[in-house]
């Protein structure tokens, strides 16, 4: 009696079975997840207070301290993705009148700066144009004239494809009362970045880059500066999922007994643990040298064709995502659906500042290998013979 109340009927698209189809993920992420951490993310569910799950999530910590080469002790992964860890950081720095300087070379500044705009902050921005980086007196000139209270700067700005230097960066943040915020998500485990030795106070990264794991958990890291920080705050962090006192309780890093604070996506932290479980059998040495390899590999092979890098330092280059100018001729959207199409491979164009300039290419984790390297130049020959708008 009570179907005779449906009125929708259920969706024939959810009577066939997923289709999925197998393609090379070349653009700025998510990268493949390999067999093994697949296989980790298809275990049977358990609780999320369960010891077999608070164990995995005391490997997780263990395995970002070593990802991060910090010893901080508030540090575990934001059930959520890089932008979400994003969001926590900013949330629980800042408080309302709080001043930062956010240091803007492509799309990820420019959304930290909306971010802490939101949160009431005071925001000044320090700016350079996309393909460019920021140097230590850039950063020093606007430390004076605002006195801000965190520096925001990101490590691996994918949109544009630049490496951030980070040298000095922590200690001249700290001669000027400052806390160092650094965004890795598309950097961490293919440039080396050293937390504690380059005073960085808050660090945070994704799960789906060089770790290969899907989108949702993201590493963060507080250091001792920054903890004290949100113990002084006036207010209550306006984010109870983001409060990162009542996180730092839920993944035992307080040294209280742990508590319920939200369920947490427990197949995501076994792929997650598995991802930093191989980052830790390769060796982040091992994993930053095969990143810049196979990044000269393909920005060479991209000169030969005739292309032009879009980041001009080869110095600044994010190993993990090359960037190259759209060639004279071509729309960057008949490039990409040609590789997609035919060659069941995704690279990226723009984003934000770059977009209609760059064609993106992410080389990461396990994704990071001499023949995709050759399989994307080739893919990529074939695209130039064929999409040139003369042709079409």
């Amino acid at each position: 009696m009570a179907t005779s109340l449906l009125r929708v009927a259920p969706p024939e698209e959810l009577l066939r079975p997923l289709a999925v189809p197998e393609r090379l993920l070349l653009g700025p992420g998510p990268s493949n997840v390999p067999r093994r951490i697949q296989a980790a993310g298809g275990r049977q569910l358990l609780g999320h207070m369960h010891p077999e799950v608070l164990q995995v999530m005391d490997e997780i910590k263990a395995g970002i301290q070593y990802a991060f080469q910090t010893r901080n002790r508030l540090t575990l992964a934001i059930s959520g993705t890089g932008h979400c860890a994003m969001e926590a950081a900013l949330c629980n720095l800042l408080e309302q009148g709080d001043t930062v300087l956010v240091a803007i070379n492509g799309i990820w500044g420019q959304r930290a700066a909306e971010i802490a705009r939101r949160l009431g902050a005071n925001v000044y921005e320090l700016l350079k144009p996309p393909g460019k980086y920021f140097t230590l007196q850039d950063i020093e000139q606007g430390l004076v004239q605002h006195k801000p209270l965190v520096l925001f700067i990101t490590h691996g700005e994918s949109s544009s494809g630049v490496l951030q230097p980070l040298e000095g960066l922590g200690k001249l943040c700290h001669r000027h009362g400052c806390l160092l915020l650094v965004d890795a998500v598309a950097s961490l485990g293919g440039a080396p970045i050293f937390m504690d030795q380059q005073e960085i106070d808050v660090l945070y990264s994704g799960s789906q880059k060089v770790l290969n794991a899907p989108p949702g958990s993201a590493p963060i890291s507080f250091s001792e500066r920054a903890r004290e920080k949100l113990l002084r705050r006036k207010t209550k962090p306006p984010s109870f999922y983001l409060d990162m006192g009542l996180l730092a309780n839920y993944w035992g890093c307080d040294g209280e007994p742990r508590r319920y604070h939200h369920t947490a996506p427990i197949n995501s932290f076994f792929s997650l643990r598995e991802g930093l479980a191989m980052l830790a059998e390769i060796g982040l040495e091992s994993s930053w040298e095969r990143h810049r390899a196979n990044c000269t590999q393909l920005c060479q092979g991209l000169l030969d064709m005739g292309l032009q890098l879009f980041v001009e330092e080869e110095k600044a280059r994010l190993p993990t995502i090359t960037t190259v100018k759209v060639p004279e001729g071509y729309n960057w959207k008949d490039i990409t659906a040609f590789l997609m199409d035919n060659h069941d491979i995704e690279i990226a164009g723009g984003l934000g500042p770059t977009v209609d300039k760059v064609l993106r290419i992410g080389l990461m984790g396990c994704n990071s290998t001499r023949g995709n390297v050759e399989r994307v130049l080739g893919a990529l020959q074939d695209a130039l013979k064929r999409c040139h708008r003369s042709r079409l």
